[in-house]
């Protein structure tokens, strides 16, 4: 398992998987959605991401009501608002807003949603490192940074006298560029990895693989280009054959190959309803073989190292 330096506020350490909310209030109603938060927390979850974009706050605001009664025992995290520059001011604003709609005093861990380029990390990092000492919030993340900004970011957060506990990246067995320099950067730095995207956008799941598939990397433009590449549906297509070699699922073998990872701390699995999140959820309790994440990994393509220099591969 990777490092994971975080626990609730009642000193428990955070779960091996992370649910991701971004279907709250979307294509998740509130029964849906409750029942979603109750499967986790069964199961042992502890761990919520949500974001101040997400379902026009209907997310926060779902979430929030969820974990209020059980408060200390979950770890909450958002991501500050990414349709306006990352300001401190915008960022404590947002913040102040997501707070308002989960009705939490304190939310356990702030990301920066995406790098932005047209501010400085100084003005960004002057308000996560100021909400943390006013003990608004407990630990400070960043989403979608490349390996030089986490880098940068790190260097800035050291010299306002604190530091960058997650890095939120893309990882699966089809988005693989992490690999290359993002996780030894975070090992390096000591930043818990909490990858999304497990199922590569549902494609893992194997629901592609048919004629009469629908879904959102056919319905979502950006899903779409993502992920349409051939080799990437093939992979998709080998999957559920080798899973029913095991008795499980297709979606259950991609979240563990990504829990596998020694520099991955929490995955972060998210679905519309308990029974599309049941196969991601049962990765907790799957037991993958050496063996078995070689195979998986040989399916794909591994990316060229960071020097390009392909004879060291």
């Amino acid at each position: 398992m990777g490092m994971i330096h975080m626990n609730t506020a009642n000193g428990a350490p955070a779960s091996k998987l992370c649910f991701g909310t971004m279907q709250f209030g979307g294509k998740a109603d509130l029964v849906a959605s409750q029942s979603m938060y109750e499967d986790c927390r069964t199961a042992g979850i502890n761990f919520f991401d949500t974001a101040y974009v997400y379902t026009g706050g209907q997310s926060e605001t779902m979430l929030g009501r969820f974990a209020r009664a059980e408060r200390e025992d979950v770890l909450i995290a958002t991501k500050a608002a990414y349709d306006k520059p990352a300001t401190k001011a915008n960022i404590l604003q947002s913040f102040e807003e997501s707070r308002a709609r989960m009705k939490l005093d304190m939310i356990d861990l702030l990301y920066l949603h995406r790098f932005d380029p047209s501010t400085s990390l100084q003005d960004s990092f002057e308000a996560l490192a100021e909400l943390r000492e006013d003990g608004l919030i407990r630990y400070i993340g960043i989403s979608n940074f490349a390996a030089w900004q986490v880098m940068k970011a790190a260097q800035v957060a050291r010299n306002l006298g604190t530091n960058i506990d997650v890095l939120q990246p893309m990882y699966s067995l089809v988005k693989r560029q992490v690999e290359v320099e993002l996780l030894p950067a975070c090992q390096d730095q000591s930043i818990s990895v909490v990858p999304y995207s497990p199922l590569g956008g549902g494609l893992l799941t194997g629901k592609y693989a048919t004629d009469d598939a629908s879904g959102r990397l056919i319905d979502d433009t950006r899903y779409n280009a993502r992920y349409n590449v051939p080799w990437m549906h093939e992979t998709a297509r080998a999957l559920p054959q080798i899973a029913a070699q095991h008795e499980t699922d297709a979606a259950t073998l991609a979240v563990a190959w990504v829990m596998k990872n020694k520099a991955v701390a929490a995955p972060i699995i998210s679905a519309r309803s308990s029974e599309q999140l049941a196969p991601s959820l049962a990765a907790l309790d799957f037991e993958m073989s050496d063996a078995l994440y070689d195979q998986l990994t040989a399916l794909t393509q591994t990316p060229a190292p960071a020097t390009d220099r392909l004879e060291e591969a």
